[in-house]
């Protein structure tokens, strides 16, 4: 299969496929993509919200079918041999974690549809019950038809929730994860710009951490 990035290109990563719908992001550094105050280890940290917004929104603009790459167009030269092999692992890492905390919302909220279903046919069954007792208790009065009008109601508005949940909440959860499976599987390259100079990439992710990057750039002393 040929990919996406031009043959003789300053590239490294992992190959894209041509059939992929491509994500292209241009930043100056790596430590752009990640969240710069998190002490994680480089392949556990979080990506920065506002890129992951950028790539989680440009990959719903694309066919569900259709299989996602990310392309990392960088403004400095190749840095250390296994960078572009960290990164990858990283992002795919990332959105592993964030497929399975959806996964986890979704059996918390289906959890809470199930207990909200017992609550609310209980609360239904009740409401009808004693409707049907005060009509009765009333012998068909106007006012024990609007009390009974008026329980049964509330009966089924006490069902409103498990409803909403078991119609409406569950399957963008669903959708969210599956999401998330895909940008976990999907290819990632870096373009090298070479904008900046050739020790650029000293200062930068996955070489210095936030914590030692002035140690990282400053050069050793003879």
């Amino acid at each position: 299969m040929t990919t996406v990035v031009a043959d003789g290109e300053n590239s490294a990563g992992d190959p894209i496929p041509s059939q992929c719908a491509v994500i292209e992001v241009h930043v100056a550094e790596l430590r752009q993509l990640f969240n710069s105050i998190d002490p994680s280890p480089f392949r556990n940290r979080d990506l920065d919200t506002k890129a992951e917004e950028f790539i989680v929104g440009w990959a719903k603009d694309f066919p569900g079918d259709k299989r996602l790459a990310l392309l990392v167009d960088l403004d400095r030269s190749a840095g250390l041999p296994d960078e572009a092999a960290v990164l990858s692992d990283s992002i795919h890492e990332y959105f592993r974690q964030r497929a399975l905390a959806q996964r986890r919302r979704l059996r918390d909220l289906l959890r809470v549809g199930r207990t909200s279903l017992v609550i609310g046919l209980a609360v239904l069954a009740a409401a009808i019950a004693g409707g049907d007792f005060l009509f009765k208790l009333l012998k068909g009065s106007h006012v024990g038809e609007i009390l009974r009008e008026t329980l049964a109601i509330g009966g089924w508005v006490s069902m409103w929730r498990p409803l909403e949940i078991f119609l409406y909440d569950w399957w963008p959860i669903v959708k969210e994860a599956e999401l998330s499976d895909r940008l976990a599987a999907m290819p990632v390259r870096i373009r090298y710009l070479n904008a900046a100079s050739p020790e650029a990439w000293k200062g930068d992710w996955p070489v210095a951490s936030p914590g030692n990057e002035a140690v990282a750039a400053k050069p050793q002393a003879r």
